[in-house]
């Protein structure tokens, strides 16, 4: 295995931490008897010699110990040493050929390790074939091969995906592959090949599926669910571990499958939908799991009416395991008024589990419980009781002024125990601003007046520095603008007028004194020295003149051109504020429009205030009210606030299309 090994001269070769000296090591630790020993070695291959898919010089010194290693069928765990021969060959952040070439040149390896007695190893080559064997038909001829004689299912699983490959990289020889694939998406074959020959014909050959799709998909899911067995029962410690485990998928395999055919059918909402009908209504809660995370997936990428697909959301909330219900209250926590379909669970919910309203992790403060977070969210006032328990004993969740901001003036009555909370704050304290920002939110979106006092302590008492006055001024007058109690602070603000705060400052003594004289200054040096976001603010207060700031025009036509597009827009808004001239304000919306999906929530702002005037750009808000798909909403696990920002691009371009 290792003959020719201390032969190089590895301290010379380099990969992504330096010196490849504990490259050997590394290599011989892969056929040890210690399985951690083992593990680690593989990382540290994985980390050093194909980091970020870079190929260095010890890369390819390490491609023909790696096939002798996977050669020999004593050396355990070769299935993760073929992955990565597989990522060494296939994935080359700079188009370097030579890793391909070095893994192509031992391309025969494969041939003998598809009929492996161990099917990880089987499994991780099925895709080998097609990447490293020529001529193409011998790699298909194998393929062919393994899928009469395999019986191990999770390898059977691997092989339509091989065959998905093949279309895709020989386009010429595609027919043959895609005939298999739709033999094996029919009987007699088992279901979870057909599942797998059915998601692979979605990406590659959506003709040949099948008319009856979604029934037939349904169909098989519930059969390879009940030839499976219940599943292992989910991890049920209290930590943040545990939580983890219970929220992750137990059937992995079913969760890819699944996941391949709903991301192939891409833009069919409407089957999608009713695929994940059936699922979410399966008796299988392993497969109901699933679902739940592949609505998440359709939730946060697609616009549609998904209040079928919440409903049964909310319907998994009541069932007695505690991964499904965790799985949909995470789902149904990103999105906000869209969650409106399960309410009424989410209530039941609330009140039936208290011990749910906060989430505790360990060495962390409580946080606000996913139930209640996600009705507050929902701007259902049915969360008031539960959220003035909390508010109201001693150890409230930090984040809890945040999510009750959601509710607006309906939270009035809450008021007195936020003002509480917020004049027990001392401004010196190093955790002011954090404890602080989320009590802002609340009481500035309940409209409470009589907080003014304990919001100007903060402004006065908070000391310099970046865990002071810094970090607290900013929503500090924010929240004093949105009382309408700026006055009570002006002469704090004028002390703030030389400080990273000064635009939100100048703006606050606008909305006071509509003096153009005392601010314009401060927010056109602003405008030229500050740093981005000063710049941008800067920007947005002078909008606020208006014709005031006809002396600014010069500067925001020059910002109104430059990069980033959020700064130019901003700056396009200003000048229609203070010239009224549509001519350069739509060149800047049109450009940005199509380079940054994020300008288009404050375009569209500034096109409904620019009524008839922005008919030329018409076009777009149609186009986007036509486009199925979200731009605001990340592809990550998490969506954080991209579906209701979504959703207000949706409600603003709607307003728009009333105005021009």
């Amino acid at each position: 295995m290792f003959t020719g090994i201390d032969e190089v001269d590895w301290a010379s070769l380099r990969h992504a931490y330096g010196s490849a000296e504990d490259v050997p090591g590394w290599l011989r630790a892969l056929a040890s008897a210690d399985t951690v020993e083992r593990a680690t070695a593989l990382d540290g291959l994985y980390d050093a010699l194909h980091h970020k898919g870079c190929v260095y010089d010890s890369t390819l010194a390490c491609v023909p110990f790696l096939l002798s290693l996977v050669a020999r069928e004593e050396v355990p765990d070769r299935g993760g040493i073929v992955e990565l021969l597989v990522g060494i060959g296939t994935v080359c952040a700079d188009g370097d050929p030579r890793a391909r070439e070095a893994v192509c040149a031992g391309g025969e390896v494969f041939v003998r390790l598809a009929g492996d007695p161990d099917p990880a190893v089987r499994r991780a080559t099925a895709g080998a074939l097609v990447h490293f064997l020529d001529p193409p038909a011998r790699a298909l001829d194998l393929l062919r091969q393994r899928l009469r004689a395999e019986r191990d299912d999770r390898v059977l699983l691997a092989l339509p995906e091989a065959l998905g490959l093949f279309v895709r990289r020989y386009p010429a020889h595609a027919d043959a592959a895609v005939d298999l694939l739709a033999g094996h998406s029919a009987p007699p074959y088992a279901p979870g090949l057909r599942l797998a020959a059915l998601g692979q014909l979605a990406l590659v050959a959506p003709a040949r599926l099948p008319a009856d799709l979604v029934p037939t998909t349904v169909r098989l899911v519930r059969e390879r669910s009940a030839a499976r067995g219940p599943a292992a029962a989910p991890c049920a410690a209290d930590t943040l571990v545990g939580r983890l485990r219970r929220l992750r998928p137990s059937d992995e395999e079913g969760s890819r499958l699944l996941r391949t055919l709903h991301t192939a059918l891409g833009d069919r909402v409407d089957e999608r939908s009713a695929l994940l009908r059936g699922q979410l209504t399966s008796p299988d809660p392993v497969d109901r799991c699933n679902a739940v995370w592949l609505a998440a997936a359709l939730l946060r990428g697609w616009r549609a009416d998904h209040s079928a697909t919440v409903g049964l959301l909310g319907a998994q909330l009541s069932g007695p395991q505690d991964q499904v219900r965790d799985a949909a209250v995470a789902v149904l926590s990103e999105l906000f008024t869209l969650a409106a379909p399960a309410a009424d669970d989410l209530h039941a919910l609330v009140w039936a589990r208290p011990d749910l309203w906060t989430h505790h992790v360990e060495r962390r403060s409580p946080a606000l419980g996913g139930p209640l977070k996600a009705l507050a969210r929902n701007g259902d006032p049915r969360a008031l009781p539960a959220l003035a328990h909390l508010l109201s004993g001693p150890a409230a969740p930090v984040d809890l002024g945040f999510e009750l901001a959601h509710l607006g003036r309906a939270a009035a009555p809450l008021a007195p125990a936020l003002r509480h909370r917020l004049g027990r704050i001392p401004p010196a304290s190093p955790s002011a601003a954090r404890l602080a920002a989320p009590l802002l939110a609340a009481i500035g979106a309940i409209g409470d007046a009589e907080a003014v006092p304990e919001v100007l302590r903060l402004l006065s008492g908070a000391p310099d520095g970046p865990g002071g006055l810094d970090a607290l001024a900013g929503q500090v007058i924010a929240t004093l603008e949105a009382l309408g109690a700026a006055a009570q602070a002006e002469p704090a603000l004028r002390t703030l007028l030389d400080t990273r705060h000064a635009a939100a400052a100048a703006g606050a003594l606008w909305s006071v004194r509509q003096d153009a004289s005392a601010v314009l200054p401060v927010l056109l040096r602003e405008l030229h020295q500050g740093d981005p976001a000063s710049r941008c603010l800067a920007a947005g207060q002078l909008g606020r003149l208006g014709p005031a700031a006809r002396a600014a025009a010069p500067a925001l036509r020059r910002t109104a051109c430059s990069w980033p597009a959020r700064e130019g827009v901003t700056a396009a808004c200003a000048l229609w504020n203070i010239e009224a001239d549509p001519e350069p304000v739509l060149a800047v919306f049109r450009t940005a429009w199509a380079r940054d999906p994020y300008t288009r929530r404050p375009i569209v702002r500034c096109l409904i205030a620019m009524g008839p005037a922005a008919a030329p750009l018409r076009h777009l808000v149609a186009d986007e009210l036509a486009r199925p798909r979200r731009h605001l909403a990340p592809a990550g696990r998490s969506a954080g606030r991209g579906i209701p920002e979504d959703e207000n691009l949706l409600s603003g371009c709607r307003a728009v299309l009333e105005v021009v």
